[in-house]
């Protein structure tokens, strides 16, 4: 893995894809940007593309060989202009609001041909609020006007959050609860449904955004279908081959018990709002999913993965 400092000259190389990676924050405004970048890293290798990474310092090791790492933030864009140099296309994840327009102006100043946003769901109800409480269409709509091509990915819950430790809350604990004493506790656990994809079919979509012209100035919605609560303590009984416990909290108990594992009230609420809705309108809201055209399948030209394939591949992870 190659690396080269804040400071240094950056290697004189053409047709560079950069990825952005931040650090692990429990809050409904981050990504698993490190799973996932770690997933389109590879994934981009094995097309025969260069990459560099921008990655906070705790997110710095675990890449390719081959991947440049830059350490550094693009919520400090100015701090690592130069991580822009000889970039063709950005995969933008993490970015903050605040500082997102100096991060493009970077990209703009090295003649990036191309932006794709890893964005969320949350534009969809953010335009009915103040453009000062925007957070992921600030993002967006801060790229939309910074002239460049740009592909906005909106994906749904990424099954390996619960690893990273971030967004959503759902299954957060249960890896810890499932070691100590074979048990998951969560609201909603009788009729609760959450959407999920597997982080590496988002970023096979995120590879075919960044590498091909098929998807620019579109939103592309990269959902997986909403899976029950139910089913997905059945995929990690059926994986450790032993029984797990499952105890049905008030919402309020599993508000209380992510509360003391640092998640914000925001996060906390749209994370029982979602396991309560998927619940109630599920045929509608599997069949939104099923409608979506590009589909994921569409774009990656294969089945997506399950969620039985996700917890085999880290089950280690609820040993």
């Amino acid at each position: 893995m190659k690396r080269f400092e804040n400071d240094e000259t950056a290697p004189e190389t053409e047709g560079v894809h950069l990825l952005t990676v931040v650090s692990p924050r429990k809050d409904e405004g981050n990504s698993p940007t490190g799973v996932v970048g770690r997933c389109l890293a590879r994934e981009l290798l094995a097309l025969g593309r260069r990459v560099r990474v921008l990655a906070e310092p705790d997110q710095c090791d675990g890449w390719p060989d081959a991947v440049e790492v830059v350490r550094g933030s693009i919520t400090r864009p100015l701090e690592c202009a130069r991580a822009f140099d000889g970039v063709e296309a950005v995969f933008l994840a993490g970015a903050h609001p605040s500082t997102v327009r100096e991060a493009l102006t970077s990209a703009r100043n090295a003649a990036v041909r191309k932006i794709v946003v890893l964005s969320s769901h949350g534009p969809e109800y953010e335009q009915a609020n103040p453009p000062e409480t925007w957070f992921w269409l600030a993002i967006e709509r801060a790229v939309e006007g910074s002239t460049i091509p740009w592909t906005h990915i909106r994906p749904s819950a990424v099954m390996g959050a619960v690893i990273e430790g971030t967004y959503p809350a759902t299954g957060s604990d249960w890896s810890d609860t499932v070691r100590a004493d074979g048990v998951v506790r969560e609201a909603f656990l009788n009729d609760g449904h959450y959407p999920f994809i597997h982080e590496e079919d988002l970023a096979a979509v995120a590879a075919a955004a960044l590498i091909g012209d098929d998807f620019t100035g579109m939103v592309v919605e990269a959902v997986g279908p909403p899976l029950s609560t139910r089913s997905r303590v059945r995929s990690i009984t059926s994986a450790l081959g032993r029984d797990i416990a499952a105890v049905e909290l008030a919402p309020d108990e599993s508000r209380a018990i992510w509360r003391h594992r640092g998640w914000p009230g925001g996060a906390i609420d749209v994370t029982l709002y979602a396991l309560e809705e998927y619940g109630a309108r599920f045929a509608e809201l599997a069949r939104w999913t099923a409608d979506q055209r590009p589909s994921v399948e569409d774009i990656i030209g294969r089945p997506m993965r399950t969620y039985d394939e996700w917890v085999r591949e880290n089950i280690d992870s609820f040993r």
